[in-house]
């Protein structure tokens, strides 16, 4: 599992590394504020299908919201890499 989070960090990183034309990635990585919105959007998602929708639905909001915060974190230079050494700075 992890592998294919570091998997698709490294193809962010490589999208932003070197875009390509039409790439909805790179749309999202040339404008911050976007992919901020998109999370944004993503975790209102997340919250009404955790409350009221299937469990099938509830499974692909949250696929979306994670693959837009890993998009968001590249914006800022930032990886799935801070994150899980942020976690793990945590575990007591």
């Amino acid at each position: 599992m992890i592998d294919f989070l570091n998997n698709l960090d490294n193809l962010i990183a490589d999208r932003k590394n070197n875009p390509r034309p039409g790439s909805y990635t790179n749309t999202l990585l040339a404008d911050k504020a976007k992919a901020a919105q998109k999370v944004g959007e993503e975790a209102t998602e997340v919250v009404i299908a955790a409350l009221v929708q299937t469990d099938e639905r509830l499974i692909a909001e949250m696929a979306d919201l994670i693959y837009h915060s890993l998009v968001l974190l590249h914006t800022r230079d930032l990886s799935l890499a801070d994150v899980v050494a942020e976690l793990k700075n945590r575990k007591r």
